[in-house]
């Protein structure tokens, strides 16, 4: 059986011009970055084209397959004859290199050339950690030079895009040896920058200038806050980021036109690809697939209550991906039979998709198909009580096996999408604009997650307060929690219900426009695993990557 990236290697891709042909790009529409991909001008009036949301159960060490999923939806569609591209976000080089290796997808529903999305790509992350270094610097600088601002409380961290646990906590020099001041300090990972979440969130540069001035980094000795903007750095920021804000055109081994665009991570961040990118393959196709990060209680939320919201956004019908094993996992498995047939578990676990059921076609209103992700091992018993479970739930079920067929693997799961996107279509938003930001929190926390009540710890409760003080009340409320579980604690799994949810702190975020939770024992800045994908990556003396997948 050959491995994701000997399939790449065996692919044979089209020019990437041709690419932007399919979606009737003009060659002054296109710079290129090589042979197989490219920076794309943005396109951005209103669409009547079709947007498909592709969202997961919680997640399991043994992966569900979302972004795979993703594109042999695409990839199907494209067979069906359907005008169709991928709006997908960047991989982010800590977790290639941690636990999850990369992020193209696999089998024979995959993105390529797969090593130029996982390595680099075409440097926006790297854009985006210089921009908010950046600005690091220069509030130290302020520091050095007399302290013109009076900073006296900072709020801005340093990113890089590993994961480094050593990073969460530093001391550094403010103004070098000569002034023997020290402070604490430390590291984001790059996909939790509010960079980042700006640069996914603009929809123009101008808009993305706004925003960065807007940024709040600090607060001054009589505790009013200090924004880029009165650092003088704005536009210097914009330049790191000019060519970062433009979305990046690929292609799926199928050829199907992919737009790959930002990285934030869903359980610290809002997870999904930027609006730029998203218009963008609206304007440019009929129908549009794009996904949010792990389950529909963390970036599904914040798709429609962020970026939906923010964006004027509404996905037509959404696909919900799972897998046997990931349902057996949450019914209390052994993980080391998790792949040999056991309906207790199944039966146990089931809770956990009929909990991601509910939030999306109930609590959301939204059209639904459930994609379950087929492996060699799944048994037709199995595979029929997931089928009728979703019937009672009133959802239809596709056995997706794109992994080893593409897109003809998933062409089941492309026409029952078909039929939904027929249906009308609306967004129901947990909470309103109005709401203040403990509402906001805890409408999620139990309407979403189904916790019976909210704690907010002291901290937290501090920082309501001057939240409040600010005005800021309006904005809406990105939390940062476990992607394992419904709760704030991983180790409940299945549908939880009946828990009580603790906000540790709150973070604002007035350049992007939203206050995060920061909830359980969640980290910003993740670490590596006992053994991280790096150990098994091998290059050779031509340059030929194995072991990365």
């Amino acid at each position: 059986m050959l491995s994701d990236i000997e399939i790449t290697h065996q692919a044979k891709l089209e020019h990437i011009s041709k690419i932007g042909e399919k979606l009737g790009l003009k060659e002054d529409d296109i710079e290129l970055y090589g042979k197989y991909k490219a920076k794309i001008t943005p396109h951005l009036k209103e669409s009547n084209s079709k947007l498909i949301l592709v969202t997961a159960t919680n997640p399991t060490p043994f992966g569900e397959g979302k972004t795979t999923t993703s594109i042999g939806l695409a990839d199907a569609l494209n067979l069906l004859g359907k005008k169709v591209c991928l709006a997908l976000r960047e991989p982010s080089l800590g977790p290639v290199f941690g636990i999850k290796g990369g992020a193209a997808g696999g089998g024979y529903s995959q993105l390529a050339p797969m090593e130029d999305l996982n390595l680099h790509f075409t440097g926006d992350f790297h854009a985006i950690t210089s921009a908010n270094n950046l600005i690091s610097a220069m509030i130290d600088n302020s520091l050095h030079q007399e302290n013109p601002l009076k900073i006296d409380k900072i709020l801005w961290k340093r990113c890089m895009d590993m994961n480094d646990r050593a990073l969460r906590f530093i001391t550094v020099g403010q103004g070098g040896k000569a002034d023997g001041v020290e402070r604490e300090d430390g590291f984001n990972i790059t996909a939790a920058s509010e960079i980042m979440a700006i640069l996914c969130l603009a929809t123009s540069l101008a808009d993305l200038k706004e925003k960065i001035s807007n940024i709040m980094v600090a607060y001054d000795i009589d505790g009013k806050p200090i924004y880029v903007r009165d650092l003088g750095c704005a536009d210097a920021v914009c330049i790191l980021l000019k060519d970062a804000i433009k979305p990046n055109l690929f292609q799926t081994i199928e050829h199907t036109p992919t737009l790959v665009h930002g990285g934030p991570f869903a359980n610290i961040a809002h997870g999904c690809n930027s609006i730029i990118a998203t218009k963008t393959a609206l304007n440019l196709a009929e129908y549009v697939v794009t996904e949010a990060g792990f389950g529909s209680e963390l970036g599904a939320e914040k798709f429609i209550d962020i970026k939906c919201a923010k964006a004027g956004l509404k996905p037509d019908a959404v696909v919900l991906v799972t897998t046997i094993r990931s349902l057996k996992y949450n019914g209390n498995a052994d993980k080391s039979e998790i792949s040999v047939p056991n309906m207790r578990a199944l039966k146990e676990g089931i809770a956990n998709l009929g909990g991601h059921i509910e939030n999306l076609k109930d609590k959301f209103g939204l059209n639904l198909v459930v994609a379950l992700n087929k492996f060699g091992f799944d048994v037709d018993d199995e595979i029929n009580f997931v089928r009728e479970y979703c019937a009672k739930m009133g959802v239809k079920m596709a056995v997706c096996e794109n992994f080893a067929k593409g897109g003809e693997g998933g062409v089941e799961l492309a026409n029952f999408v078909l039929k939904e996107l027929k249906k009308p279509s609306h967004v129901n938003f947990i909470y309103k604009a109005s709401d203040d930001i403990k509402t906001k929190i805890t409408k999620v926390a139990t309407q979403i997650y189904g916790a019976d009540d909210v704690i907010f710890e002291d901290m937290a409760l501090s920082k309501l307060d001057k939240i409040s003080s600010l005005g800021l009340d309006n904005l809406p409320v990105c939390i940062a929690k476990t992607q394992y579980s419904f709760s704030d604690d991983a180790k409940l799994l299945g549908r939880a219900k009946g828990f009580k949810f603790s906000v540790k702190d709150l973070e604002i975020r007035t350049g992007a426009g939203f206050i995060v939770a920061v909830c359980g024992k969640i980290m910003l800045m993740p670490g590596l695993s006992k053994k991280p994908s790096a150990m098994d990556m091998r290059i050779d003396e031509n340059g030929v990557i194995s072991g990365l997948a």
